[in-house]
């Protein structure tokens, strides 16, 4: 347990944002599919996460068991951090962009902060485009009352501490 007072909103939007900007950031991405009973069968797996344009933006295999019950579901929802200081987003798939077809500053973008370019290697490969609808962040209990930084898509500047 940490002896350092719970952050402000501010603070948190702004170390939150750092996360989501940092070089080869990396994030346990949540996905399901159902089986052939219906049964719902989650699915987890780390995939690198670029930040642009206010969007979480991955690269992965078309074909990937995540990229489809993403495609499928049209939502959601990724880990970063550790249990001590962790970043959850919940997002909605706002386009699904063949690498091979990708604007130049998104290309570039992702490469220079991933560090790694799945257009060296585009066959199959597609960008996932997240919009963000809810972040949330804490450290320790302390920070559990104010974790909503984002809801409904905008960031949560003042208010309830909820």
């Amino acid at each position: 347990m940490t002896t350092d007072a719970p952050r402000t909103r501010q603070q948190r939007i702004a170390d939150t944002l750092a996360m989501l900007r940092s070089p080869a950031c990396d994030a346990w991405v949540a996905s399901a599919s159902s089986d052939d009973d219906g049964a719902a069968q989650p699915y987890l797996v780390p995939l690198s996460l670029v930040w642009w344009r206010e969007r979480v933006v991955l690269a992965l295999p078309a074909s990937s068991r995540t990229a489809r019950n993403v495609a499928a579901s049209l939502s959601t929802r990724l880990a970063l951090g550790h249990t001590r200081d962790v970043v959850l987003v919940d997002a909605v798939v706002e386009q699904t962009v063949p690498v091979a077809d990708a604007q130049a500053d998104l290309g570039e973008r992702y490469a220079a902060q991933a560090d790694w370019d799945p257009r060296t290697d585009p066959d199959g490969y597609v960008y996932l485009v997240l919009r963000p609808v809810r972040i949330q962040a804490w450290r320790e209990v302390d920070e559990m009352r104010g974790r909503n930084l984002m809801r409904d898509g905008e960031w949560v500047e003042s208010g309830p501490e909820l």
